[in-house]
């Protein structure tokens, strides 16, 4: 019973990692959309907060044992592409 726990703690830490990456790609998406240009600096320092603030969360959960140090890479360099995108086809408006 002890593996199941284990795999099911695993599962819901990497979703509740991804909803954290999901939910910084919406922000800026919004931002971007309504609010300020990708050169602005409040744009970079909420974009450089967040992204922040989601290393760490991988960190700890990493430390933990509850994903993998390549999972949690893979997660920050996904968002990173994404956010390059969007970035991209702001510049191009």
């Amino acid at each position: 019973m002890i593996p199941n726990v284990a795999e099911s703690n695993t599962e819901k830490a990497y979703a509740l990692l991804k909803a954290d990456a999901e939910k910084i790609l919406k922000l800026i998406k919004v931002q971007m959309d309504n609010l300020t240009m990708p050169q602005c600096p409040l744009y970079e320092e909420v974009l450089d907060t967040q992204m922040f603030g989601l290393s760490r969360e991988i960190d700890f959960a990493v430390r933990l044992n509850l994903v993998s140090e390549e999972e949690g890479k893979q997660l920050i360099d996904s968002l990173e592409r994404q956010l390059n995108l969007l970035h991209e086809a702001a510049q191009r408006t």
